[in-house]
């Protein structure tokens, strides 16, 4: 069984934000997979359970915020006794440019706050991840880009986007993680 956790932040307000691009990509994934949402609280997350590309997934995201997201993990993983090469995280990165996929079998934060939540709640950086570029590292505010709503034409850019995401990660499912770095990384 395999755990995929996008990272994003609860609500409406946050619903159209660059940082929520791993809820995004989640959900698109769920739609695919014909999985459907369940909010469970006690795990601080919503979950979905399906299989997809000959794989049992649960998808998660966290109810927590990106900054917590952390805690919500550890106890998905905890609760299903999930082992460290079955997860796998997608996060948003303002350092990658706009759509570039960035795939690690582990690694740092890169100073995503998600991340290091993530690292700290699992004691471990050994776990894999995709980072999607969201450009905007160079802006003095950072909070402000990846907290802004897209504009209608990004927001069509943004689908492509996930769609490669989708792709990448059947990529992880099918041939492993090394032969999809080969192929999704550019």
């Amino acid at each position: 069984m395999k755990v995929i956790v996008g990272l994003g932040n609860p609500g409406v307000r946050y619903r159209k934000t660059r940082h929520n691009l791993g809820f995004w990509i989640l959900d698109a994934l769920a739609a695919e997979a014909g999985i459907s949402w369940k909010r469970k609280r006690k795990l601080m997350a919503w979950l979905g359970h399906g299989e997809w590309k000959n794989e049992r997934l649960i998808i998660v995201k966290p109810t927590t915020y990106v900054n917590a997201s952390g805690r919500a993990v550890r106890a998905v993983m905890d609760y299903y006794g999930v082992q460290l090469r079955d997860l796998l995280v997608v996060v948003d990165d303002v350092n990658l440019r706009v759509g570039m996929i960035r795939i690690r079998p582990r690694g740092g934060s890169g100073g995503h706050h998600g991340l290091e939540s993530v690292i700290r709640s699992l004691g471990t950086t050994d776990f894999a991840r995709i980072r999607v570029g969201i450009g905007g590292g160079e802006l003095d505010d950072l909070t402000a880009h990846v907290l802004s709503r897209l504009s209608r034409e990004e927001a069509a850019w943004y689908q492509q986007v996930v769609s490669g995401v989708i792709e990448a990660m059947a990529g992880i499912i099918q041939n492993g993680i090394e032969k999809a770095m080969n192929q999704y990384n550019i």
